[in-house]
């Protein structure tokens, strides 16, 4: 055997012995972190019907003062991976741990949040700190901080197109908040299902855990990295938002919504109940909850008016649906 024969054995048996090494670890780490299951017999929360819609208080949001984070003191803990955005595990001065989310996405996520919990759904509970230190990582404008409770536990992703609230009033409500925010990046993986101790109990809140991506437009933009792969909008840009179509008529008692984002095929069974079930529930936030929101979120004060106005506007064309003749628009569905 030549020499040259001998060293390409050696490497092959080399690389045979590195990958089946690999895969009994692999196996092995498998065996230790077993994938979590579900509590068995839990309901399911998507939302809840909310008796005090006109008294939310929308700038602190659904932590309210009390879970407020202590910011004097930001203990670094890790760097979370994944997404858009930087972002940073800490623990403030009180021992509560946050995630920090760095960038053009901590405002637009921020006010999302209020205004999908003020109408009763469930989600995470996070504030926005206009500057903030965090040891070791440095000093930042528009931090966002989501909060980690030691009584809640993050599971996997939901589905849109398959989850224990396919065809009820509630997610399709969801659906029509979505475009009325213009999320345009719902994919599956954006969601959450969060396992919350309640009293003696377990509750499944299933949300959408990532609302950067608002506040903006859909459709129409390219990423000029990542390959040029295409993305469908931008994110927390104000003058977009109020320049963007929300609702492009009805056909009949189907609702079509000017949504180009990702999966825009769940957009087209809205019926005029569905839209106007939702925004009958806006409709009880007042002019100054809404400003509130966006205040929280620390937009200029022009900035905060002219999002509350359009966010109104857009109220307005829901709760103002009716049922139409199936002729009366000829406007193609977008893709």
């Amino acid at each position: 055997m030549s020499q040259s024969s001998k060293i390409l054995n050696t490497l092959a048996v080399t690389i045979v012995l590195l990958v089946s090494s690999a895969t009994v670890v692999y196996s092995q780490d498998e065996k230790q972190k077993p994938k979590k299951q579900l509590p068995q017999g839990a309901p399911s929360i998507l939302w809840r019907e909310p008796a005090n819609i006109e008294s939310r208080d929308l700038l602190l949001g659904p932590g309210g003062e009390r879970m407020k984070p202590d910011l004097s003191r930001l203990t670094f803990i890790k760097e979370e991976k994944g997404g858009y955005s930087k972002k940073y595990r800490v623990k403030d001065a009180k021992g509560r741990v946050w995630v920090a989310k760095l960038g053009k996405e901590a405002q637009s996520e921020t006010a999302a949040v209020r205004l999908v919990w003020a109408v009763g759904y469930v989600t995470e509970i996070n504030y926005l700190a206009p500057r903030v230190t965090i040891e070791g990582k440095g000093t930042f404008e528009n931090v966002r901080f989501e909060a980690r409770p030691e009584n809640v536990d993050r599971f996997d992703e939901w589905r849109w197109t398959d989850n224990p609230f396919s065809g009820k009033r509630e997610l399709q409500g969801l659906k029509v908040l979505m475009a009325l925010l213009e999320n345009w990046d719902l994919k599956d993986e954006n969601n959450k299902i969060l396992v919350v101790q309640n009293g003696n109990r377990n509750e499944l809140h299933y949300i959408v855990s990532d609302l950067g991506t608002t506040f903006g437009k859909t459709g129409g933009q390219k990423s000029p990295v990542a390959f040029f792969k295409s993305i469908k909008g931008s994110r927390n840009e104000p003058n977009d938002y109020v320049n963007d179509q929300f609702i492009d008529g009805v056909e009949g008692n189907i609702v079509r919504l000017d949504y180009s984002g990702k999966n825009s095929d769940m957009m087209r069974d809205i019926t005029v109940e569905d839209a106007k079930w939702i925004g009958g529930l806006l409709s009880r936030l007042s002019d100054r909850q809404l400003q509130d929101a966006f205040r929280a979120a620390n937009y200029s004060a022009s900035e905060v008016d002219m999002l509350a106005r359009s966010v109104r506007k857009r109220i307005n064309e829901l709760t103002s649906l009716q049922p139409q003749s199936a002729t009366v628009s000829t406007k193609p569905l977008r893709e």
